[in-house]
C-alpha cells in the first residue's frame, strides 16, 4: 500500500486512517481500496492521540534482555499472554505497559508472538512501532529462531526428526487446533531426542512455523502427547507434573536495528527440571 510506505505506516495502521476519513486523494475522501494513480495528490492527518488501551498491572515476568528497541521476557507458566474473553486482566500484555511496550495491535502492544497459557519460556517484545513490524517480517521470513523443550509421553521411535503436517480448527470441536482440519496451513516441527526414561522421552524442538498450539498438535498426532498436557493428552497428568511440559528454553533473532543476532536462553523452572530429576533425565538439559 502507497500510504504505508510513505507514511512509515502498517498496512493496518494505514486502513485503519483511511476508515477513519483521515486520508484525502485529490481533495476527497480515500476508498479503502482505491488504487493509486500517477499525479493523484494525497494527504493524511495523524489520528488524535489515543486513550491507553491497557492498564499497567502487576503481573509476574522477568527481563532477559532489553535495549530501546525491544525486550525479551521469560514468561512463567499460568500467565495469558493477552487478554481474551475470561482473561481481561492480569495478562502479560498488562504487565509490560509499564516496560514499554509498544507496536501492533493496542491489546497486545509489542507482542511479536505467543505462548500458551501453561508454556513458560522466552517471549519477544517490540518497544516501537517500526521494532515490530521489522520483527514481524523477521518471523515471516522464519529468521527468528525459538527452540523448546517438551517431555512426551512415551518412547519416540525416532531419535530426531521432522514433522511436516498441516494445521488448523478441528473439523467438530473448534477451540481445539487438528491436523483433520478442513482449511489447514502448513507446519513444520524438527525435533531431536535428549534422553529417555520410562514411559518418557525427552526432546529439543525447533520450530519452522508458528501455528496456534503446533508442538503440542503434531506430537499428539503422532501418539506422543506432551506431559501434562490436558487439552490434546486426553489422558491424566502425571503424578507430581502440575501442568504441561513445555518450554521455551531458546530464542535467536536479527536485531531490528542492524541485523545483528541476539540469542537468549531460559532454564528450566523448577517444577519441571524437579520432574525430571525425580525421572532421573538431567535437571538442566541443554537447549
Amino acid at each position: 500500500m502507497a500510504l504505508a510506505a510513505r507514511a512509515g505506516l502498517s498496512r493496518a495502521a494505514a486502513q485503519r486512517l483511511i476508515a477513519d476519513g483521515l486520508v484525502d486523494v485529490d481533495g476527497a475522501p480515500a476508498r479503502k481500496k482505491h488504487v493509486l494513480r500517477a499525479g493523484e495528490e494525497v494527504r493524511w492527518q495523524a489520528p488524535p492521540p489515543p486513550e491507553a488501551a491497557l492498564s499497567a498491572e502487576d503481573v509476574p515476568f522477568e527481563v532477559v534482555y532489553e535495549d530501546d528497541w525491544l525486550l525479551v521476557v521469560d514468561k512463567p507458566a499460568g500467565v495469558v499472554v493477552h487478554p481474551a474473553p475470561g482473561h481481561e486482566h492480569g495478562t502479560l500484555a498488562q504487565g509490560l505497559v509499564a516496560a514499554g511496550a509498544r507496536g501492533g495491535h493496542e491489546l497486545r502492544p509489542g507482542i511479536v508472538h505467543r505462548l500458551d497459557k501453561d508454556t513458560s519460556g522466552l517471549l519477544l517484545v517490540a518497544r516501537r512501532e517500526d521494532a515490530y513490524r521489522r520483527l514481524v517480517a523477521a518471523m515471516e521470513r522464519r529468521d527468528i529462531h525459538r527452540t523448546y523443550l517438551a517431555l512426551l509421553v512415551g518412547s519416540l521411535p525416532q531419535d530426531e526428526g521432522t514433522i511436516d503436517a498441516p494445521i488448523g480448527r478441528h473439523l467438530r470441536d473448534r477451540k481445539r487446533m487438528s491436523l483433520h482440519t478442513a482449511a489447514g496451513k502448513r507446519a513444520v516441527t524438527h525435533f531431536k531426542v535428549l534422553g529417555r526414561a520410562e514411559g518418557f522421552t525427552l526432546a529439543r524442538v525447533r520450530l519452522e512455523t508458528g501455528r496456534t498450539h503446533q508442538i503440542r498438535v503434531h506430537f499428539s498426532a503422532l501418539g506422543h502427547p506432551v506431559a501434562g498436557d490436558l487439552q490434546y493428552g486426553r489422558r491424566p497428568r502425571p503424578h507430581g507434573l502440575g501442568r504441561q511440559f513445555l518450554h521455551a528454553a531458546r530464542l535467536a533473532f536479527p536485531h531490528p536495528e542492524d541485523g545483528r543476532e541476539v540469542s537468549c536462553a531460559s532454564p528450566l523452572p523448577p517444577d519441571l527440571s524437579a520432574f525430571l530429576g525425580d525421572l532421573g533425565l538431567p535437571a538442566q538439559p541443554p537447549a
